[in-house]
């Protein structure tokens, strides 16, 4: 301990004779404005406004959220321009040239799966950075979580937005730099240790968020629960589900007593940063359940919000719809194939069928359960189509029956559903609760193990290569 009390010293020393020259941090600012347009329907406002009036920017900024539903081969940039222009002139510079000082956009397709990031001259960062922005959302948004993803992306902008030289990545690791190459050993243990402390701490406010979710929403969940039909098939699946949830909720109210009850140096320690990703899991789960919860008695029931019910039970049916295309259009993607052909086809007779469901179920010309019953069996019909033409693949690309049966396991494991360190995910819809993961066969899946499959075979011919 000696040795390296002596090594943290020495990178001390060489800090603060860095850190001398260094300007008192700038104050810090909210918002000046939070302007939403989620023509998409997906956000929750009342807890989107208030998280990003709370995220502090280094300079005043006006923050503006933009959601729209389009397809995958839509060109975000362009249809956020034309949307400015309509709506927002305000938006653009009085030359017309580019986005207004003090400006910050958020943009996000959760149909097409585009995110985009839009700022000012005055508030421009580097692409590396704009890819930062981007990346801290992107494992929210491909849970469906819209709004908590759309602030992570927001809360990273004002982080990298105006950020003072001191506090940015080139600074620090010059600061490490000037520690010599004598404290080496002691800035890879001290470098560690803050990384997993810093991961503690994401995971725990990722719990934090989902915890505080679905406390405030208890006793409504009770309530919602309480009328949900049990004679529905639906209804009663969703209600199984949800005899477990208080014994569940009381689980994860421990585990925040526990993961809060973490002294600061315990942060920096595995074990605890294993503690906050299964509290920040198990909220996340009850968070997505008590939102099932509220949608089945809303749709089942024929409440006044069942329309923004069924939109979120049709949107991964429609995120499968619009990433076909991108999926066949893939290198060795077989997209000129007879299966190729087929899945074309369902794709457009199914976003025609769609609109006719919504309008029956608005007619009461069918009731809730039938609609559930027809997105169900066209959700089948893909998943039957999507195993066709992984075959298709599988026979175009594998030489032998080794390839085949390496691509093979590679699609079948992606079938089986995604786990997280053992616990598998489900969908947080009406259908992913009722029905295990496996049920359906996604584009999402497809593309996993599509590019495994290729994976494994390449390496397997001694290249590695992969394609994805």
């Amino acid at each position: 301990m000696g040795t390296l009390a002596n090594r943290i010293g020495v990178i001390m020393l060489a800090l603060g004779a860095v850190l001398a020259g260094v300007p008192a941090a700038s104050a810090a600012d909210a918002p000046v404005a939070v302007i939403v347009e989620d023509t998409a329907g997906v956000l929750d406002l009342n807890t989107l406004v208030p998280a990003v009036e709370r995220i502090q920017f280094y300079e005043p900024t006006r923050v503006a959220v933009f959601t729209y539903n389009g397809t995958a081969a839509d060109n975000l940039n362009e249809t956020v321009l034309a949307f400015a222009r309509s709506r927002h002139p305000e938006w653009i510079s009085p030359d017309g040239q580019k986005w207004a000082d003090g400006l910050f956009i958020f943009a996000l397709d959760p149909v097409g799966r585009h995110v985009g990031t839009y700022m000012g001259e005055d508030r421009k960062v580097s692409l590396e950075q704009r890819a930062d922005i981007q990346d801290a959302s992107k494992d929210l948004l491909r849970d469906a979580q819209w709004t908590d993803g759309t602030v992570a992306g927001i809360r990273r902008a004002a982080e990298l937005i105006n950020q003072p030289w001191h506090r940015s990545t080139g600074f620090l690791i010059t600061s490490w730099v000037t520690g010599g190459l004598a404290a080496l050993g002691a800035a890879a243990w001290l470098t560690v240790r803050g990384v997993t402390r810093a991961r503690c701490r994401k995971q725990i406010a990722r719990g934090d968020r989902s915890y505080a979710n679905v406390s405030m929403d208890l006793e409504l969940t009770e309530l919602n629960a309480g009328t949900i039909p049990e004679s529905s098939r639906y209804g009663s699946q969703v209600l199984e589900k949800h005899r477990t949830f208080l014994s569940r909720y009381a689980a994860t109210t421990e585990l925040a007593n526990q993961v809060h009850a973490l002294p600061r140096r315990a942060l920096s320690r595995r074990k605890s940063l294993n503690l906050a990703r299964d509290f920040a899991d198990k909220a996340a789960q009850l968070d997505a359940l008590d939102d099932v919860i509220a949608d089945s008695n809303a749709l089942l029931n024929r409440a006044a919000t069942w329309p923004t019910a069924w939109d979120r039970q049709l949107a991964p049916f429609r995120t499968d719809l619009g990433g076909l295309e991108q999926l066949l259009a893939k290198r060795h993607g077989q997209g000129d194939s007879a299966s190729a052909a087929a899945l074309r086809s369902f794709r457009d007779e199914s976003l025609r069928e769609i609109e006719g469901w919504t309008a029956d179920l608005a007619d009461r010309a069918i009731t809730p359960e039938q609609a559930l019953d027809r997105l169900y069996a066209a959700r089948s019909r893909l998943s039957e189509l999507l195993e066709k033409h992984a075959e298709t693949v599988i026979e175009g690309f594998a030489r032998n029956d080794r390839e085949t049966r390496l691509m093979r396991e590679q699609m079948d494991a992606a079938h089986e559903g995604p786990t997280r360190r053992g616990q598998r995910t489900y969908e947080p819809s009406i259908l992913g609760t009722c029905y295990p993961t496996y049920q359906f066969f996604s584009v999402a899946t497809f593309n996993s193990g599509f590019t495994g499959g290729i994976g494994s075979v390449n390496s397997a011919r001694g290249g590695g290569g992969t394609t994805g």
